[in-house]
């Protein structure tokens, strides 16, 4: 397993190196529940917050593949007359790759914690968040530029469930989870969490059951674990899970640099080679980075609001550098 290990003070959660079936080394740190005492291991189940969206994109591009829909759909055409402040330019591709300009009710340019303007136990399927995305004006025309909107990916969740006839959380675990035999991975409520799974904490050490939807949609709210998320790549990439055509579309560079140098295609973000998964807000964190030439998988999932992104990314560096498991 080589001398390299990620610095995990003040970290809470897992964090795990993988490559195709090898375990290169976890490390689970703190209490995925802080009443009962319950540490956090390999095999809990952690909230992916806006990893979620990477899931929906998929979702969205094999009802593509399926001809339910097309990437120039325009939403309007699925919506009919709800949400009428959404642009008749916008379609299908705008809301995967972030370049809508639709009003956001959580606009992360503005506020990324801001409280939800609607209580979280009513979002407790996804027609329910209609009321929540109601009254947001156009921010720019459709394809203009890049802006991270959480609201276009709960829209995107309300047309795939139209386009299919499917609740949302069913058709992401049909097209998305079965497929890729994540099998601890799914859309629970917040306040029914399953056994093995971490509870989310503030940093003032109350849980995170009022700040969330009770159950999410098409930008957040999944659980899954580190395991899972490591079979999730290989399952994409493989083709297992849509078409590589498909797959192609998620993991092409719409966006060269969508902020921190990063780029973004369609559900994922892009560092160099690598793909990544990325989520956060009260008390969850999760990234999960891989490095397709070498079928290598960081992933850290975390059950408070501690720095993440930074460590996945070394131990990644660490790895490819021949630290961790051996040399390329």
């Amino acid at each position: 397993m080589g001398d390299v290990a990620p610095d995990l003070e003040g970290f809470c959660g897992v964090i795990s190196a993988r490559r195709s079936d090898d375990v290169l080394g976890e490390w689970a740190v703190g209490l995925a529940d802080r009443t009962a005492g319950a540490p956090n291991t390999p095999a809990t189940r952690f909230g992916l917050a806006s990893g979620t969206k990477t899931f929906t994109a998929l979702t969205t591009l094999s009802l593509i593949g399926d001809g339910l829909l097309q990437q120039d759909t325009p939403a309007r055409e699925i919506l009919q007359d709800d949400l009428p402040l959404i642009a008749d330019d916008v379609t299908i591709d705008h809301l995967l790759s972030h370049t809508s300009g639709i009003g956001d009710y959580l606009d992360e340019e503005v506020d990324a914690l801001a409280p939800l303007s609607v209580p979280v136990q009513s979002l407790d399927s996804t027609p329910a968040y209609l009321p929540m995305l109601e009254g947001f004006p156009t921010k720019f025309r459709a394809g203009e530029r890049f802006s991270y909107c959480n609201g276009g990916y709960v829209v995107l969740a309300i047309i795939a469930e139209r386009a299919s006839g499917t609740p949302f959380a069913d058709l992401v675990r049909a097209r998305v989870f079965e497929p890729a035999g994540m099998a601890s991975t799914g859309f629970p409520r917040s306040d029914l969490l399953p056994p093995g799974t971490a509870t989310g904490y503030r940093d003032d050490g109350r849980t995170n059951v009022f700040e969330l939807p009770v159950v999410g949609s098409g930008d957040g709210g999944a659980h899954s674990t580190v395991g899972d998320l490591h079979r999730f790549w290989v399952a994409l990439l493989a083709g297992r899970i849509v078409d590589p055509a498909l797959v192609a579309l998620l993991t092409e560079r719409v966006t060269a640099d969508a902020g921190d140098g990063l780029g973004y295609g369609r559900g994922v973000w892009l560092d160099g080679e690598d793909l990544a998964i990325v989520g956060g807000d009260h008390g969850v964190v999760a990234v999960s980075r891989h490095h397709p030439p070498t079928a290598t998988t960081v992933t850290g999932l975390a059950n408070a609001e501690v720095p993440t992104f930074v460590r996945v990314r070394e131990l990644m560096s660490a790895i490819r550098a021949g630290g961790v498991g051996g040399a390329e």
